[in-house]
């Protein structure tokens, strides 16, 4: 079994764009974190469970961008009023997504494959689309620089198929390029009328929607 579907050096090329750039982003990453944590206060990331290869879960960890507040009967506000000054500006320019480099180091993600999504997504998805999982989940992707979270969820998860079945070193090389463009010009984080992308329920493949439970404090699903 190899360790890292898609194309041979990939897990190769991974680890050596982390090492070239670590001057880069290990400094920005501590910068970062210490914005974070005196401005936004603790905690200084978010983490959760999310869906990788084969679906099996792993804890994804990038920094917080939303505050933790509530209503009266403990449900998160939405999430416009709670996403921070500070969160905005690292959404923009994806430095909310540094620390998913450790997640790469430990071999869980990519730095090119589609995005991984929550868990309650996993009985949502069509047939086709559950090919989305046949890859290592990644910081950035087809999707991502085809439109990012202007896109419809049916066509970011066309586009993570289509990465799947055409997953090349210069599919990634190109992907990579696109991806400094938009953090360059900040388009797409967030989708129309919207400051984040809006909960997947398969409705629009026909599926059965999720069952409905009140969300727990803290930090939310769509950081």
């Amino acid at each position: 079994m190899r360790l890292m579907p898609g194309y041979r050096g990939k897990r190769a090329l991974d680890l050596a764009l982390i090492t070239l750039t670590a001057p880069i982003w290990v400094p920005l990453l501590l910068v970062t974190a210490l914005l974070v944590r005196v401005l936004a206060g603790p905690p200084v990331f978010f983490r959760q469970q999310r869906p990788g290869l084969r679906g099996r879960t792993f804890e994804l960890v990038k920094f917080r961008t939303m505050a933790c507040v509530t209503e009266a009967g403990g449900t998160l506000l939405p999430d416009a009023q709670r996403m921070t000054t500070l969160g905005r500006f690292l959404r923009r320019t994806s430095l909310d997504e540094l620390p998913e480099l450790l997640n790469v180091m430990r071999g869980q993600m990519s730095i090119v494959g589609p995005r991984p999504l929550l868990s309650e997504y996993l009985p949502l998805y069509s047939p086709r689309h559950q090919r989305r999982h046949d890859v290592v989940p990644g910081l950035t992707g087809l999707a991502q620089v085809s439109g990012r979270n202007a896109l419809a969820w049916n066509e970011k998860f066309d586009l993570d198929v289509e990465y799947v079945e055409r997953a090349s070193l210069r599919l990634d090389l190109a992907i990579l390029i696109r991806t400094l463009r938009m953090v360059l010009t900040g388009h797409g984080v967030s989708a129309p009328n919207n400051v984040t992308m809006p909960p997947f329920t398969g409705l629009a493949e026909g599926l059965r929607a999720p069952p409905t439970k009140p969300r727990s404090p803290g930090p939310g699903p769509s950081e």
